[in-house]
């Protein structure tokens, strides 16, 4: 069994105060404490929005669209964004990333990919593969790349074992392009786990 980790009063307000900052700097708090802080959120999230379902009628249908329309936001944004940053040439930030250029929390790196902690998770471990070469979507992939998108995989079944989630289970997603709601133009392969996973996913 896994110690239970306490939370000071401090950090949970740091986190809580406002959602979209607090995932954005989740990368500062170690791995144990992300676990904790997404099962406490979890919770409480849980719990407002059973208190605003009944209390407002909404319906569940209700609630994914909203989530779903900022997907669909963010995956036209970054659709438009790739348009500009080709033309002018600038690299995007998972190049970035594996150029040193800015930080990520790396769990792996080899000649071809490296892995590394979502800074918005969905779950107690959500880590993205990416291949080190800039391979804009999987279906822009050739056959030259298949020994590279195959270990991809394995790389995150690796991943999965060494994050204690592969016994329960998890999820590998790949977005591809404007309808597959993608948001970073270069491969990645999303490792999700830690909670149940629902379905239909969107």
């Amino acid at each position: 069994m896994k110690p239970v980790i306490a939370v000071s009063s401090s950090a949970w307000h740091s986190f809580s105060m406002n959602s979209r900052v607090a995932f954005r700097s989740f990368e500062q708090f170690p791995n144990s404490v992300k676990r904790t802080l997404w099962m406490q959120t979890s919770q409480r999230v849980r719990s407002s929005h059973v208190g605003a379902i009944q209390k407002h009628a909404y319906s569940h249908t209700t609630l994914r669209r909203w989530k779903s329309n900022g997907e669909e936001y963010n995956a036209k944004q970054a659709a438009a964004a790739v348009k500009e940053d080709s033309a002018s040439g600038e690299s995007s930030i998972f190049m970035k990333i594996i150029n040193k250029e800015i930080p990520a929390e790396i769990v792996h790196e080899d000649d071809l990919c490296m892995a590394f902690w979502d800074v918005a998770p969905v779950a107690p471990v959500h880590i993205l593969v990416i291949p080190k070469k800039p391979i804009a979507q999987l279906s822009k992939s050739d056959t030259t790349d298949n020994n590279t998108l195959g270990h991809l995989l394995a790389v995150a079944r690796e991943i999965a074992a060494s994050e204690g989630i592969a016994n329960d289970g998890y999820r590998c997603v790949i977005n591809d392009g404007l309808h597959g709601c993608q948001s970073v133009y270069h491969l990645h392969v999303h490792v999700i786990g830690g909670r149940q996973m629902t379905w239909p996913p969107g």
